[in-house]
Formats: structure tokens, C-alpha cells, sequence
């Protein structure tokens, strides 16, 4: 276990230099007063792990070579030194004697740096700027406890992760986990450390910390305003400070439901307009290209979902502004509640409010901002459309209004779920040309004659989604993404130990991941979608990262990213193993197998679980548990209707990773405070595979929607069945032998007896047979049976000589025992031989065993 004490140890002082932050760069040793650097000869990750646990930054995420973090000055002080890994200073580490080796040649051009994990990490969150706090130990990562935990403290570990500001933070987080160890000191930042590490420390009272872990979550883009002539008003240039840089906003895809998140956030109001570049300066920082989708409901701009993935750079000057009516208390004209509104006067469309930016409009429950059921907000109060005379025009204009394109396809039939409470609009016949979408001609908010299960969606060109193609494989293949309704490959450049950490976790397939850069380009021709992507710490998923513009093509065959994850074939295996979870989960009351009302399986009866703490980490959990792909949404109270028997769950608590719902932290089975009215529900992207498919037209390929067996845990499930059948015949074998062995001890002693006997028996037989071939005669002795009654084969099966002397009857016995795979005998045996089309396979050069039981379903 920790123990809260301070270790005195004499050791090379070590810094590095040039990198993004204290934990990166390039190696530098201090001797004699001196700052010199180290060759990279013989220089490994292991000797990167020593540097990096000396400077308590963690573990070593790289060794690089070459000064990739420039070429050095003044002495060389080392030119080889190995460590095996596990030592604590450098100086333990087998190396030459210290001296300054410039002296004989100049190797600053092979100086060596490391880039570690960091001292500090926030894990079990929705990316690398939120989760539980963890510190490295030096061996190992261990939770901090919240005990005295503070909102400075939190500041200083955004700060430090280059996550921007700390937005929140949660204590008394439980963790399962009753091994685990804490951290035994409690951190009191003063809020003006530059990292975690310089804040003071104390031992946890009693020497015994918390129990309870804390969770904090930071965002890059932390303040928002509006500039106008060097000053900050409520209208202006929409300038956001992004790990603090001040950065003015593109205007590509920007629209009301953007500017009204702003103008609210900032006590301004509502957005009267949102012109492009009228407050452009030059000379100001570069231009934000990321794309913003808001609904309009969001308190904050960086709550909206953001893309920055293929859009490329912004034209000089086409920035962002937004004109807000004021303050909040200030009283907006009355607004009509007929649908189609009359275009403003170019006079009047900057001085007086839009009606229409009263009503919100968003896209839910399609796995992303740009495609789904379609919603609008209207009097307080989210209600759906009906798909009466609903088509592609209809759906140009939710996409446009929206940011996301244009529109791929209309559906109908509630495609993306039925929704609930109001249907505020019925037989919508658009252009195709409106602004907003109850600009259209359509019936009056409310009036209609349908039902939720006649729910309108829609899917827009900028809608995004992630799978591999790999003939047997989950978490290794061909990267490919979805976007203007086309599969297309992703190219490798420069492709980050950051990149593909966060593609392998969009997966779900573990929380890193290696270019494999041996594989054989594939065959045929197909979109190479985009290339340079560069995630950062900041972002949660792919589509944040920025990227090269979207291209048909963005690269060459040759350089299309096949990337292996750490969810491998093993992994696989033992989930497959431990399948037995998901029989004790279902969903019930929904549209879909993968829809509906969470009910688990305990203490013989099937019981609901109540909502109280329900989100998207514990509806995740039940996604992959079920094999129905990731979480679209967690819902409550009861929306699939409530259930009945026994609510066995509360305060279910999910980082989001876990393999089961049993996994994650809750009350005690039946303890709860809750009523059926309150039972939680998910909704998962596993119906999701057809559409994908639909929609882009393309060939056929796996989709990252897990199914319940995949190719993967199929074949681990025949091998066991192999490994099994191998297994009962050995035990057979085994069985027999031990038999045969003890038949023969029990007449060992009347076998001593009767060997004399069997000897003159056989002299006399061979002498009666000796005698009956020199007189010539085909009668044999009276007491000799005549095996050439008996017909034999011209070659005996290879089962019967694996049996040794076992008569035929035996072998079929075993044979119908142990599997059909054993059942061959007659066939082999028989006279149909030439007939047999397996048979004939065999005599083309099988190596002499069975192997129907790999084809098997």
C-alpha cells in the first residue's frame, strides 16, 4: 500500500525541454553544474519509462530519437545507457561513466526525448478532459480522493491537461473497485500552481483517505463575447477563447440557433440576426473553423455538438457576428402563431426580432447532431412532425436550417423511434428554398391527424459515422468513415498515439490503438475521404479533431489506415466466455430489439431499474452488454412504458467502459425509493445497420453496430468446441487404457499357470498346420478358426488405427459419442467411396485429419 511519507533519494537531475508541456521533450541531465544532453544510442522505451517515473510524469508513452525536440547544447553526458524499466532513478540504469562525450564528436543530432503520460489524468469520462482524477504513482495510476478536493484544485488540473477551464466537478464518486488504492495525500491548490504536482499536500487525516473518488470535467473553449470596435457588447464579431487563445468564429454553417445560445449566455437576449463578417478586423488571430450545431436550448455554446473534421480552411473575412435584442428583461414584439410568416422588409429584418427564433429545432435519436427524428420547440414544449406529404425538400430545409448540409434522405414511419407528447405539425409541402422550417405551408401548430409512429426524420450529407472492415475482426481493419452518404477510406497521415487512442475508444475497442503498416493495400476503388487528422487532448470524438478538407481523393491506396486496436481477438474470447451477463439484461417496450424499458434479471424474477443518476454512461453499458452498439439515448421516467415485479436497481453509477451493468456501482439489490413511473430505458444504435447501409448505396461491409455472436466470437466458440471433442477423446483413451491395465493385473497370477499350457497348444496347432500343408489338403485343424472367413478391407480407416486392436463394433460405439466429425468409418470403409465429394477433397492432399467441424455453423 501508499505510504504518506517524503523519500530522500540522490539522483541525476533531469529535465525536459522544447515539448508541449513539462512532461515532453527532449532529455537533459545536469552534471557538475552543467546542462548537457544524451545520445540516442541503444535508447528505448524502457530507459523512457525510468526518465519519465524519476519525474513522476507518469509512464512513457515514447521514446523518440533523432532530437526530435531540436538538437541540444553544451556537453553530452551520456552516449548509452539500458534500464530495464522497473528502475526508479536513472542513475540505477546500467550505463558508461558520466563524461562530456562533445568533446570526441558532436551527436547533439541524435538527442534523445521522451513523452510521457503526465503525473495527472481524468479517466472513465467521455475523453481525456473528464473523468475520475488519477495520479501516477510511479508504478501505477491511483485515485485521488475527494476528500478537501476544491474548485481551484480542479482549475489547475484543466489547466495542466491543456483542457481549458474547469467546468464542474462531482465528489462523492463510489468506485467498485475494493482493491484499488488511493492516493494517500489531499491536494490544497491555491488556484496559481502551474501543475498539480507544485500544489501543497497533506496526509489524509488518520492516515485513511475517502473512499469516494472525484470527478471533474474541463472544456477547451471557456469564454465566448461579442467584439465591436475593440470592445465587448451585445452584438459584435463572435470571438471564443479556445485554450486560451481568443479566436474568432467562421460563419460557414452558422445560424440563428447558434447566435441564440450565444446572445443568452451573455445576458444578451435573443438573436435579432446573424450577419456574415460585418465586424471583421484585420489583423485579428486565426479564424475558428469548427462548426457548431445548436439546438437553441444550450446555456453554453461549447454544450452544442461541434464538428471539425474535414471542413476545410475559412475565406478571408467570413466571420461570425451576431446582433442580440439586449438584455433579458427587455419585451419583444408579439409574435403570430400562423406557420408561414412573411419574409421581413430589408428595412425592418435588423431592428425587430424574428418571430421564428423563438421555436427551436433539432434532430434526435440518429446517432449525431445531423441526422434523426425531427423536433421542433415551440411554446416551451418539444413535439415532433408528421411524415404526411413529407419528401426531400421538406428535409433540405431542417438540414440547411440546422448546419448540416443537405438533405440525403426523407424517412417516415417513426425510422428513428416514435416520439412523445406534442405533433406540432402535419402535411409540411416545402420548396425546398425556406430559411427555417415552419416557414413552410403546413397545417396549424397542432392540428393533425397522426400518431407518433408516424414520426418524420431525415439524414443530411454532414451526418457522420465510424466502422472497420476487416474480414474477421472487430477492433482491427480498414478505417472508413460515413459522410455525404458515402463509406470512404481515412488516410494514416500523421495519425497520433492521441488520434487513434480516441478512435479506438469512439469504437469501443479499448483506449489505444497501432497503425499497422505491413498490410497488403486493398484491391478496387473507393473514396479516400480525408487525410491529416490531428485530435487533441480536447476533443471526445473523431469528428472533433481538426483534419484536411473532404476530398474524393485525399490520399493513395497505399496510404488508407488500417489501425489495430487493444479490443483484439483474446479480448473477444474471453468476452465471448463470459457471455453469460447478457442473459440476465433485456429490453422491453420499445420499437426495436435494441429499444426499450431496462429490465434485469435477479434472485429469480426480472425487476426494472429506476432513473434516479440514469445518463448515457450506464446506457452505453447496456448497449455493449446487449451487442446493440453505442448508446443514443438514456431515457426516464418510464418512457417505454412502466414495468412491473421488483425495481432491483438504483443509483446506478457507470464510467461508460464497463462490460456489465453488474459491474458498475448502485444501491443494494431492492433497495430503492423509486415507483415503476420512474424506470429507466435506453435506445441503441444496433436497428441502425440496414439504414447505413440504404443510404450509401456502396458495398456491403461490417458495420461498427456489434451484433449478439460476430464472426470473431464465433470462431472462438468453435475452437473451444474443438479444443473440447480433443479433449473427451484423450479422457476416453485414458478411460480404456485404465481398464485394459487393470484386467491384465487381476489374472496375472493364472497367467503364470496357463503360459505353459498355451505354449504346447501352439506347438501342437502349428505342427497339425504343418502337417495339413505337406499332405496338401484345404481342411485346417479341428480346433483352428479360419480368419480368411473374415473379409478385410485393402486399408484400415485412420481411426481404427488409432484404436490399435478395438474392433470395428467399439470404434462406431465411440465415434457416435464424441461427434459426427468421428463418423466417417463406413464412408472410408464402404463402397461409395469414389462418390463422396469430401472424400475426394481428402485424396487431393488433406493431411490426414478431420476439419468439417471449422465449417460448421
Amino acid at each position: 500500500s501508499l505510504v504518506c511519507m517524503e523519500l530522500s533519494l540522490t539522483a541525476v537531475e533531469l529535465s525536459l525541454k522544447n515539448g508541449r508541456h513539462h512532461c515532453e521533450g527532449r532529455v537533459e541531465v545536469k552534471y557538475q553544474g552543467k546542462w548537457g544532453t544524451v545520445d540516442d544510442y541503444w535508447w528505448s522505451l524502457k530507459d523512457a519509462n525510468v526518465v519519465c517515473r524519476q519525474l513522476k510524469c507518469g509512464h512513457a508513452l515514447d521514446a523518440p530519437r533523432g532530437a526530435r525536440f531540436g538538437s541540444g547544447v553544451g556537453p553530452i553526458w551520456f552516449t548509452y545507457i539500458v534500464c530495464k524499466g522497473t528502475e526508479s532513478t536513472l542513475n540505477e540504469c546500467n550505463s558508461f561513466h558520466i563524461q562530456n562525450y562533445r568533446k570526441k564528436k558532436d551527436f547533439h543530432s541524435n538527442g534523445v526525448g521522451v513523452v510521457c503520460s503526465g503525473f495527472v489524468r481524468l479517466a472513465g469520462g467521455d475523453g481525456p478532459c473528464s473523468g475520475q482524477v488519477e495520479v501516477h504513482s510511479g508504478k501505477d495510476w491511483t485515485l485521488v480522493s475527494d476528500g478537501n478536493f476544491t474548485f481551484l484544485t480542479a482549475q489547475i488540473i484543466c489547466a495542466e491537461l491543456g483542457c481549458g477551464k474547469a467546468v464542474s466537478f462531482l465528489g462523492d464518486v463510489s468506485f467498485r473497485e475494493s482493491d484499488r488504492q488511493v492516493w494517500p495525500e489531499e491536494f490544497q491548490c491555491k488556484g496559481d500552481e502551474p501543475e498539480l504536482r507544485f500544489c501543497p499536500r497533506v496526509c489524509c487525516p488518520g492516515g485513511a483517505c475517502h473512499r469516494r473518488a472525484v470527478q471533474v470535467s474541463c472544456s477547451a473553449y471557456t469564454e465566448v463575447r461579442l467584439m465591436k470596435n475593440g470592445t465587448s457588447q451585445c452584438e459584435g464579431q463572435v470571438e471564443m477563447n479556445i485554450s486560451g487563445h481568443w479566436k474568432a468564429l467562421c460563419a460557414s454553417h452558422w445560424n440563428m440557433a447558434n447566435a441564440n445560445v450565444v446572445c443568452q449566455q451573455l445576458g444578451c437576449g435573443v438573436a435579432i440576426s446573424a450577419p456574415k463578417g460585418a465586424y471583421f478586423v484585420e489583423g485579428g488571430d486565426q479564424i475558428w473553423k469548427a462548426r457548431f450545431h445548436c439546438s437553441g436550448a444550450e446555456s453554453f455554446l461549447w454544450n452544442c455538438p461541434m464538428t471539425a473534421l474535414g471542413i476545410p480552411d475559412c475565406a478571408h473575412g467570413n466571420t461570425a457576428s451576431v446582433i442580440c435584442s439586449g438584455n433579458q428583461t427587455q419585451v419583444l414584439p408579439q409574435c403570430d402563431d400562423s406557420v408561414s410568416e412573411p419574409a421581413a422588409s430589408a428595412g425592418s429584418r435588423e431592428s425587430a426580432p424574428n418571430c421564428s427564433d423563438h421555436r427551436q429545432l433539432r434532430l434526435v435519436d440518429g446517432g449525431g447532431p445531423c441526422a434523426g427524428r425531427v423536433e421542433i420547440r415551440y411554446r416551451d414544449s418539444w413535439g415532433t412532425v408528421c411524415d404526411d406529404s413529407w419528401d426531400l425538400n421538406d428535409a433540405h430545409v431542417v438540414c440547411r436550417q440546422l448546419g448540416c448540409g443537405e438533405a440525403l434522405n426523407a424517412t417516415v414511419s417513426a425510422h428513428f423511434g416514435a416520439g412523445s407528447d406534442s405533433i406540432w405539425l402535419d402535411d409540411v409541402n416545402c420548396t425546398g428554398k425556406e430559411s427555417h422550417i415552419w416557414k413552410c405551408p403546413a397545417r396549424g401548430w397542432g392540428q393533425h391527424d397522426c400518431r407518433h409512429k408516424e414520426d418524420a426524420g431525415v439524414i443530411c450529407s454532414d451526418f457522420l459515422n465510424l466502422r472497420m472492415v476487416s474480414e474477421d475482426q472487430e477492433c482491427a481493419g480498414w478505417l472508413e468513415v460515413f459522410y455525404n452518404g458515402t463509406w470512404g477510406s481515412v488516410c494514416h497521415s500523421p495519425m497520433t498515439p492521441m488520434t487513434l487512442s480516441i478512435i479506438c475508444r469512439q469504437l469501443g475497442c479499448g483506449d489505444s490503438g497501432t497503425l499497422d503498416s505491413s498490410v497488403v493495400p486493398r484491391e478496387g476503388s473507393r473514396l479516400r475521404w480525408v487525410d491529416q487528422i490531428q485530435c487533441r487532448k480536447t476533443d471526445f470524438s473523431l469528428w472533433q479533431c481538426p483534419s484536411g478538407p473532404w476530398k474524393h481523393r485525399s490520399c493513395s491506396a497505399k496510404e488508407e489506415a488500417y489501425i489495430s486496436c487493444a479490443g483484439n481477438l483474446l479480448f473477444l474470447c474471453v468476452r465471448a466466455a463470459a457471455f453469460s451477463d447478457q442473459e440476465k439484461l433485456r429490453l422491453r417496450g420499445g420499437d426495436t430489439e435494441c429499444s426499450g424499458r431496462v429490465e434485469v434479471w435477479h434472485d429469480g424474477s426480472w425487476g426494472t431499474v429506476c432513473d434516479d443518476s440514469w445518463s448515457l454512461a450506464e446506457a452505453e453499458v447496456v448497449c455493449q452488454q446487449l451487442g446493440c452498439g453505442s448508446a443514443l439515448d438514456a431515457l426516464q421516467r418510464a418512457a417505454f412504458g412502466p414495468g412491473n415485479g421488483s425495481i432491483w436497481l438504483d443509483e446506478v453509477k457507470c464510467r461508460g467502459r464497463e462490460s456489465s451493468l453488474w459491474d458498475c456501482a448502485a444501491n443494494p439489490w431492492g433497495q430503492s425509493d423509486c415507483k415503476h413511473e420512474e424506470d429507466a430505458g435506453v435506445r441503441c444504435s444496433g436497428e441502425r445497420k440496414a439504414l447505413l447501409s440504404t443510404i450509401a448505396g456502396t458495398r456491403p461491409g461490417p458495420n461498427p453496430v456489434r451484433g449478439i455472436f460476430s464472426l470473431s466470437e464465433m470462431l472462438c466458440f468453435i475452437l473451444g468446441a474443438l479444443l473440447f471433442l480433443v479433449l473427451m477423446i484423450l479422457v476416453t483413451q485414458l478411460y480404456r487404457w485404465r481398464a485394459a491395465s487393470r484386467a491384465l493385473s487381476s489374472f496375472e497370477d493364472a497367467l503364470g499357470e496357463a503360459v505353459y499350457e498355451e505354449i504346447d497348444h501352439l506347438v501342437t496347432m502349428k505342427e497339425d498346420l504343418l502337417g495339413g500343408t505337406a499332405q496338401g489338403t484345404d481342411t485346417p485343424a479341428e480346433d483352428y478358426d479360419n480368419a480368411e472367413e473374415v473379409p478385410v478391407p485393402e486399408a484400415l480407416p485412420a481411426s481404427w488405427m488409432m484404436e490399435g486392436d478395438m474392433p470395428p463394433e467399439e470404434n462406431g460405439m465411440m465415434a457416435s459419442q464424441t461427434g459426427s466429425s468421428l463418423q466417417f468409418s463406413e464412408e472410408v470403409a464402404g463402397p461409395g467411396k469414389e462418390d463422396s465429394p469430401w472424400l475426394l477433397q481428402r485424396e487431393e492432399g488433406d493431411p490426414g485429419y478431420d476439419d468439417v467441424e471449422l465449417n460448421a455453423p
